[in-house]
């Protein structure tokens, strides 16, 4: 899928329109351009499916890694910035900090590569607990382990600048599977390493 920023050129200057603006003045001129442009790039995510981002980002390392059977070996990234845009309103999802995690079954994942998951998941129109399940979903695929966990902590701005407008309102999701589902003690360990 390829976005279309002529019609999107087409429906902000209508937009503008619907505001009472004059799309025609010096400082709106450019605007349906510039917005269409903004598009393409936040929301670059839409084009592509999780399977495509899986292969995009499909970079594993074996030869160095030993693995046992029973291995419990938890690897986390976290503080991962983030932004996204919301389904409902197109408001703004910000000072996004997501945080992932899996137990290797056999092959690590370039370290790079889950930021860059993250972040192509991130352009879509979106809702904070699909992004985790997406970007589990992409782990998942990549690295052949069941195990993996996704914790993000963001801010809202349907929520803090419309509507009930909680500025301090934080929203707080996981996405667990496999052992981080089922295994408290593993859950627990992990939390620990998260804080």
């Amino acid at each position: 899928m390829k976005i279309d920023k002529a019609e999107i050129e087409k429906h902000i200057k209508g937009i503008l329109i619907a505001l009472g603006e004059n799309p025609d003045r010096q400082g709106l001129k450019e605007t349906p351009t510039r917005v269409a442009n903004m598009y393409e790039e936040v929301f670059q995510g839409i084009c592509y499916t999780n399977d495509d981002i899986a292969d995009m980002f499909n970079k594993t390392f074996e030869d160095d890694l030993y693995v046992e059977e029973e291995n419990k070996d938890i690897v986390l990234m976290k503080d991962i910035d983030l932004f996204s845009h919301c389904e409902h309103h197109l408001a703004l999802m910000y000072n996004m900090k997501v945080a992932v995690a899996y137990i290797p079954n056999k092959k690590i994942i370039g370290l790079s590569k889950i930021a860059r998951i993250a972040d192509m998941v991130g352009r879509r129109l979106q809702l904070q607990e699909r992004i985790g399940t997406d970007i589990a979903e992409i782990m998942q695929n990549i690295t052949k382990s069941e195990d993996v966990a996704v914790i993000i902590e963001g801010e809202h701005g349907c929520m803090t600048t419309r509507g009930i407008k909680k500025t301090d309102a934080k929203t707080v999701t996981t996405t667990f599977r496999g052992k981080f589902k089922t295994d408290i003690l593993l859950n627990n360990r992990l939390m620990m390493m998260y804080k």
